[in-house]
């Protein structure tokens, strides 16, 4: 089809039925007719949640936009198909070229065969070794059966060290550029349960008269970020983990206002992570290194987690504040707390079902 349009043997009206009337349309290519695409929107009247999910599912898309998408994504296909069918660019460079044309065009992980995600996950590494000359390791491990991880978390022994923190952004790759950090600490001052700009101070820990909790993605039995996502890019695994497919995330963002608890984080620019710092071990669906906007977040270090490690804020936790395990193995640590502990969950009336539980000596 992409050498048809090309070629103009098929039309790209062929696609489309004709406007009616035969009419000008004196709209521009976002579809308004009062302004043209640059034009200043509120942040208020943006539809967030369900609204926008249902905006983008009914949305009616003119035949200017539908051709400015199909255009740009044609243009970065006959540009890869260029350089991998060149005779004057050599070998490395075509084999490349088709890694990329084959990237571009690859599956939903979730509708991949077995041997789609083993072709996947080697030109992954081919074109990783090719750019760097290291050899890195994306493994595609599913979920263990009898799995469902869980976790706790420990208001008393925690002292806002961050030690937590910083060993997250190292195991997962995050940008270092924007300091992206899946993990929030909050201080709060003792008496009160508020959240809003509690987590950026800059003193020495423990400050008295304040206690401390973490916050992160809570992998939600129910979770919403889920039900409004319009391609299918992010879903919850058998073991509970909710993950992302951040080759077919579009940025919509709407998973991001979908979470009650700020547990997504969203990249504006490309990742910086300088080369010598890049955790080489890797899962396709975790720790991989992510391009410009699209959704990340916690995914209980599923490159850890899966083979029976856990995660890097767990083992870095220097008072032993954060507990992981498997909720169905009734000798597990988490089963010991949720079976002794007065636990309890934040914003539980929402009905989301968060696997991550608070308690206190």
């Amino acid at each position: 089809m992409l050498l048809e349009l090309l070629t103009g043997k098929v039309k790209i009206n062929d696609f489309f039925n004709p406007k009616q009337g035969g009419q000008k349309s004196s709209s521009c290519g976002c579809g308004s007719s009062s302004g043209s695409c640059s034009s200043k929107i509120p942040t208020s009247s943006l539809p967030t949640g369900r609204e926008a999910y249902e905006q983008v599912l009914n949305k009616k898309m003119n035949r200017r936009a539908a051709f400015s998408n199909m255009t740009r994504g044609l243009l970065v296909g006959a540009g890869l198909a260029q350089s991998a069918c060149s005779l004057t660019s050599d070998k490395d460079d075509r084999e490349k070229s088709q890694m990329q044309w084959d990237e571009y065009f690859k599956k939903n992980y979730r509708l991949m065969t077995g041997k789609e995600k083993a072709s996947t996950v080697n030109r992954l590494q081919s074109l990783y070794e090719k750019r760097t000359g290291k050899t890195v390791n994306i493994g595609t491990d599913d979920a263990v059966e009898n799995t469902l991880f869980g976790y706790a978390f420990n208001i008393s022994k925690c002292k806002g060290y961050m030690d937590c923190v910083n060993a997250c952004v190292e195991e997962n790759n995050q940008d270092r550029s924007s300091q992206m950090q899946y993990i929030r600490i909050h201080e709060i001052e003792i008496g009160q349960i508020k959240f809003e700009g509690t987590d950026e101070f800059f003193h020495e820990v423990p400050a008295a008269g304040h206690f401390y909790m973490g916050t992160q993605c809570f992998h939600c039995e129910n979770p919403p970020c889920v039900d409004v996502c319009p391609v299918g890019a992010t879903w919850q695994e058998e073991d509970g983990i909710v993950v992302i497919d951040y080759d077919w995330c579009i940025g919509c963002r709407y998973c991001m206002a979908a979470c009650p608890y700020d547990g997504r984080r969203f990249n504006w620019g490309k990742p910086e992570v300088p080369e010598e710092e890049v955790n080489l071990v890797q899962h396709y669906l975790g720790n991989r290194l992510r391009k410009k906007g699209v959704m990340e977040k916690c995914t209980f270090c599923i490159q850890r987690s899966r083979k029976g490690d856990n995660p890097a804020c767990v083992e870095a936790c220097p008072t032993g504040a954060r507990i992981f395990g498997n909720l169905l193995d009734p000798d597990s640590q988490i089963r010991w707390v949720l079976e002794n502990k007065k636990v309890f969950r934040l914003k539980e009336d929402l009905g989301t079902e968060p696997k991550f539980w608070y308690f206190m000596d």
